[in-house]
């Protein structure tokens, strides 16, 4: 227990620190009071949203939604290890569209590495699989990706608008990872694996009910109305239904409080130095123009960002040099498919890394730094030259 108290404590030292770095600005006229109510009028639909669906998913998962999935997975796989690996990408691939990259990172994670374990195969290249996918398969919709929530917010694109924008990397941000996986995994992704007991329903109304509201939630979430409303709606519809069946589930640990602090913390800093000159700072590190090397250029300083510090905070402070459409694409293939190098590149990957040493997986860091550099140098000029003839720029 006190091991326990002392890694949650831990845990909330970061975001405590960043939330009172924005306080200090704003209180300090660092930040000015204007600032702050534009920057709160911008992001808290999107804090909404975030909350909604993070408290969505975790019902849907305690009802044992996800479960049922991958045991229906595993008997699918009909004891191929390579065939099992490819449900497992269309399933961290679906949830990453659909649900965000912290969702795949949070609840996939354990569920899949517990599969290959039970299965005999070896963990690795399932909990690489779904990082990797956690990372670059957030491109193509709003609700994929913090950044993309928030150039859609700049932008004022519709859900289809956005996608029409960015298919064509997005497709590199699957294809290519899954390529270099595939052959550094070749030897453990054959063979085969054994029939895998199915998990019991514990609570098969509570089951139905999320299967349904996760059914109608996914299309509402793409249908062009500000997003933060359906999620509400899901969440409002799942708590009832836990209040009536099963009240005890419902906690105030279920708000995620550590990323929400780091989020609002990361807001407000960015948002002070950009009021005190950092967009002049960066204009030159990120170039001008809509070329295919410009847009290299800017891919590479959003991805480069991502490592050094983290994906949020390079979107941020690199946004108000991405002056059109393609040149935000541009940022977001680097802030969304360059993060997989570092493991502070995103919250999603260090997530992932909570999971795993729950489950006792041990990661060498410096193997998944190479790994990461490697599908970085390959996928960020792929994604950007498709990005690039798909515009139809000069």
């Amino acid at each position: 227990m006190a091991r326990t108290w002392l890694t949650n404590v831990r845990g909330y030292l970061l975001p405590t620190g960043i939330l009172l770095a924005g306080v200090v600005c704003l209180a300090t006229g660092f930040l000015s009071g204007a600032g702050f109510q534009a920057l709160a009028l911008r992001t808290a639909p999107i804090l909404l949203f975030v909350v909604a669906m993070t408290v969505v998913t975790e019902l849907v998962s305690d009802a044992g939604l996800f479960q049922v999935v991958t045991d229906r997975i595993a008997g699918l796989g009909r004891g191929r290890v390579w065939l099992l690996w490819l449900l497992i990408v269309a399933l961290a691939t679906a949830s990453t569209v659909f649900l965000s990259l912290d969702t795949t990172a949070v609840l996939v994670t354990p569920l899949v590495v517990l599969l290959a374990v039970h299965a005999g195969i070896p963990p690795l290249p399932f909990a690489l699989t779904t990082v990797w996918l956690a990372n670059t398969a957030s491109l193509i919709l709003p609700v994929s990706n913090l950044t993309n929530l928030l150039a859609q917010n700049r932008l004022a694109f519709s859900p289809l608008d956005f996608a029409k924008l960015v298919w064509a990397p997005s497709l590199v941000g699957v294809l290519v990872p899954l390529l270099i996986l595939g052959v550094a995994f070749r030897k453990q992704l054959r063979g085969r694996y054994g029939p895998q007991p199915r998990h019991q329903v514990m609570d098969r109304p509570l089951l139905v009910v999320s299967a349904v509201v996760l059914v109608l939630l996914l299309p509402a979430l793409v249908s062009g109305i500000p997003v933060q409303f359906p999620a509400l709606a899901a969440a409002i519809i799942l708590l009832t239904a836990y209040a009536w069946k099963r009240p005890s589930t419902l906690k105030w640990s279920m708000i995620p409080w550590r990323p929400l602090m780091l989020t609002v913390g990361l807001f407000m800093v960015v948002e002070a130095l950009h009021e005190n000159g950092l967009g002049a700072l960066l204009a030159r590190a990120a170039g001008d123009g809509e070329g295919f090397p410009a847009l290299l250029q800017l891919a590479g300083a959003g991805a480069l960002a991502a490592n050094a510090a983290n994906n949020l905070p390079a979107y941020l402070a690199l946004e108000p040099v991405a002056g059109s459409p393609t040149r935000l694409a541009a940022l977001l293939i680097g802030v969304n498919l360059g993060p997989l190098v570092t493991p502070w590149a995103s919250l999603a990957t260090l997530l992932w890394h909570e999971r795993l040493q729950a489950l006792n997986v041990s990661i060498r860091w410096s193997g998944f730094a190479l790994a990461g550099l490697v599908a970085v140098v390959l996928v960020l000029p792929a994604a950007v030259l498709l990005l690039w003839v798909s515009s139809g720029m000069p």
